[in-house]
């Protein structure tokens, strides 16, 4: 016996501003769940997919008078000293760096704003709302209220039923450059916690952007029963640039090329995980870049005709496909990206491509039994029902220690 399900990837775009107030956020997530409501089936179970960190820039919440600063570095740096009550106590009792500290020193707050927003959207839709991914903490619930692990702050991402019940999270375990120390300083996932979680539209397995280019991921995942694999994604980089983490340096490849790696090389080659839905976020955060095209890929004979990622040939695989910005010759493409990136100057600059995908998956009857949640999905679902309360605030250090950690700071900034 088989059953159909509708997936669904939405490539939204960003801008710095969509997340300086709780207001704007919600508005921004709730427009992409209604870009898809003309792509969801009232027959069948519909799958939303969003994209990797659309909560990292929740940090900006509040701090909508910086923007004006124009790199995100900078903006960080201004808004961890405005907040400094909160974030240098933050930095010196969990040791941590600056970067993180601010994440942080706020991140109770932007959590609950997170997953309320998500749990309401897959409610209102009626959809399994794979919610992207946002910097998230560790929990647990001890004596009626919230313990967050000191120090920890994963790339995460949550699953929602439609009835907006969690479903799990998973951690993406392969960080990239701009995710470690030097960058935005998130901490890896363990490859032993991921899990593949059964669900009336499909046994999902998450593979976090990078996670989806790792053979130790996807078999795990395989390994597991998963037959839909999930793969949010933020790429920081113009889409017609070189890939950022060559295998081989001396062969650096088109990102487009590279790409192929990832969801629609696991399709072609598994012989478990039949299909993959690969949403990208688009849009030039300050002077951040971020391009590429969303992609749901399958079995070649489910697809009705070869297509591709710009820069690479036509092949069958691809069930639904982002068209990019332009077509062309390969110096033209590279071109283009160049003027679309942030600070290019360019007309083009910023004027990327939206749009929603969408495609029937035909998969067996599962007869995966769901995994145990772990105290941290607990923990979760405990605050969602509202039954917890967030941890108390440690008191506010005192300004002496203020004065004299100002040293440290401005030696750990990066």
């Amino acid at each position: 016996m088989t059953r159909r399900v509708r997936a669904v990837a939405v490539q939204p775009q960003w801008h710095a501003s969509d997340f300086t107030s709780a207001r704007r956020f919600r508005a921004w997530l709730r427009a992409q769940l209604e870009s898809s409501r003309p792509h969801l089936a009232p027959d069948r179970p519909n799958l939303v997919v969003l994209t990797e960190l659309n909560g990292l820039p929740l940090v900006l919440r509040g701090g909508g008078w910086a923007l004006g600063l124009g790199t995100f570095q900078r903006v960080m740096l201004a808004l961890f000293v405005a907040r400094l009550p909160r974030t240098l106590p933050t930095l010196l009792r969990e040791r941590v760096s600056p970067v993180r500290a601010l994440q942080l020193a706020d991140i109770d707050r932007n959590t609950a704003l997170y997953l309320q927003t998500c749990r309401d959207l897959a409610r209102e839709y009626g959809v399994y709302l794979c919610c992207g991914s946002a910097p998230m903490p560790r929990y647990e619930v001890r004596g009626g209220r919230l313990r967050r692990a000191p120090g920890v702050l994963t790339n995460q991402t949550v699953l929602f039923d439609p009835q907006g019940q969690l479903i799990g999270t998973a951690d993406k375990v392969h960080l990239t450059p701009d995710e470690e120390a030097d960058g935005v300083d998130l901490t890896p996932g363990r490859l032993e916690e991921l899990r593949v979680f059964p669900t009336p539209a499909g046994d999902l397995g998450v593979a976090i952007s990078l996670d989806a280019f790792r053979a130790d991921v996807i078999a795990r995942l395989e390994a597991q029963g998963c037959t839909v694999l999930l793969q949010p994604d933020a790429n920081g980089a113009p889409w017609t640039a070189k890939e950022g983490l060559p295998p081989d340096p001396a062969h650096v490849r088109d990102q487009p090329v590279a790409w192929l790696e990832s969801s629609w090389q696991v399709t072609a080659t598994s012989s478990q995980i039949r299909y993959a839905v690969n949403p990208m976020v688009v849009g030039n955060l300050l002077d951040l870049t971020f391009d590429g095209q969303s992609a749901i890929t399958g079995p070649a004979e489910e697809a009705s005709a070869p297509q591709s990622y710009v820069l690479t040939e036509p092949r069958p695989g691809f069930l639904a496909l982002a068209p990019w910005v332009a077509t062309g010759e390969s110096e033209a493409l590279r071109q283009t990206g160049r003027q679309l990136a942030a600070h290019s100057g360019y007309a083009q600059e910023n004027a990327y491509h939206q749009t929603v995908l969408s495609a029937d998956l035909t998969l067996p009857k599962s007869h995966l039994a769901p995994p145990p949640p772990t105290a941290h999905e607990e923990a979760l679902r405990a605050l969602l029902r509202g039954e917890v309360q967030w941890p108390r605030r440690a008191p506010l250090m005192v300004w002496a220690a203020l004065l004299g950690a100002g040293v440290l700071l401005l030696r750990r900034w990066r």
